[in-house]
């Protein structure tokens, strides 16, 4: 991990990765969506409404996963200093947010059928709301600390933030398990599955395929950060340089 603290060694690592996971994202993800919503049957009791998991469910797990890697990078600044931590967690956030956002979106529209309303304050449901939230206070906290940031030096108040967060990734998980909740408990856990392999395959395709997209934005944006950052020092060093003159 040290190794890539080079920013010019990551940048060159993200050059070739960035299409790798971008086309294998895309194949993968729009593969596994066509075959569930055109080829997999419907379900004995759901019907056609089972088609949304493809797209539901991987949008939890990366919304969960987004915030892992703003706590990720949080802690890696807070306790190494690892000038690409701060990098990596303002890359995460946006992703993360979107698909939290995704998620949201298509649980109200799996819930209207299964349970007769758009929106119930299920432990789930809720704690997900809560997440997005979070979110979009990260990303308000992480651009107002920028703004008045002084020096080199990364903010500190994004990562205390986004470490405090975290928090909520274990209430999000286990909140079908500690309240008696409406959202169906966990269906796939260590060693076994409740879903039938004509759902669980494409399923699996489709939460591998947009994790490689979810790595993409992540580098594309990490990319874009540096070279935003360096444009601004060279902008600086030339400010500094005409007042010498």
């Amino acid at each position: 991990m040290h190794g890539l603290a080079n920013p010019a060694r990551f940048l060159r690592l993200a050059r070739v990765l960035l299409p790798v996971c971008l086309i294998g994202g895309v194949v993968l993800a729009g593969g596994a969506l066509v075959f569930g919503l055109f080829c997999v049957p419907p379900e004995r009791l759901q019907g056609d409404t089972v088609r949304i998991i493809f797209l539901h469910v991987p949008a939890a797990w990366l919304g969960m996963a987004g915030w892992s890697g703003i706590a990720a990078g949080s802690f890696s600044q807070v306790v190494w200093r690892h000038p690409l931590a701060p990098v990596a967690a303002r890359a995460c956030a946006v992703p993360g947010a979107v698909f939290t956002a995704v998620c949201l979106a298509t649980g109200s529209l799996w819930g209207r059928p299964a349970w007769g309303a758009w929106w119930v304050w299920d432990g789930r449901l809720t704690s997900m709301l809560v997440l997005l939230l979070l979110y979009l206070a990260w990303i308000a906290l992480a651009r107002a600390s920028d703004e008045a940031s002084v020096g080199g030096e990364p903010p500190l108040a994004p990562a205390l933030f986004g470490l405090v967060g975290t928090v909520n990734l274990p209430i999000i998980h286990y909140s079908v398990i500690w309240w008696n909740s409406q959202h169906q408990p966990p269906s796939i856990t260590l060693g076994k599955s409740a879903i039938a392999p004509i759902f669980l395959y494409p399923l699996f395709a489709a939460t591998l395929g947009f994790t490689l997209i979810f790595a993409a934005c992540v580098l594309a944006r990490m990319r874009a950060i540096l070279a935003d950052r360096q444009a601004d020092a060279r902008l600086r060093r030339m400010a500094l340089g005409e007042e010498a003159a």
